[in-house]
């Protein structure tokens, strides 16, 4: 599936919805760099700095090397954008109920 970014463009603001996902996309590459990337370290500081309400701080090696084993799809060492974005997803999906207001869990 292909998404239709060409609209950024547009005059209209962006929803909510939009500018997480631009925010998600920008804080990824603010550490992958340019090689589009993260190594070990990277994601280690991404989610330290970034993520730490959600994910409690790694400090451990054995939990960095365990979270970035399963991450890397691919077995190239790095973590590219689709495997980052699994991380967003489960992170995210074990999180939602925290954000459900009281009177509309069940």
């Amino acid at each position: 599936m292909t998404a239709n970014c060409f609209s950024q463009a547009s005059k209209e603001p962006m929803s909510d919805l939009e500018n997480g996902m631009a925010t998600i996309i920008r804080v990824f590459h603010k550490y992958s760099g340019l090689k589009r990337k993260l190594k070990k370290a990277e994601l280690k500081d991404l989610i330290n700095n970034e993520m730490n309400h959600f994910i409690m701080k790694i400090q451990e090696n054995d939990t960095l090397d365990e979270l970035f084993a399963d991450l890397d799809q691919n077995g190239d060492l790095e973590i590219d954008f689709k495997e980052f974005i699994a991380l967003i997803a489960m992170v995210t999906s074990a999180c939602h109920e925290l954000f459900i207001p009281s009177d509309h869990k069940k």
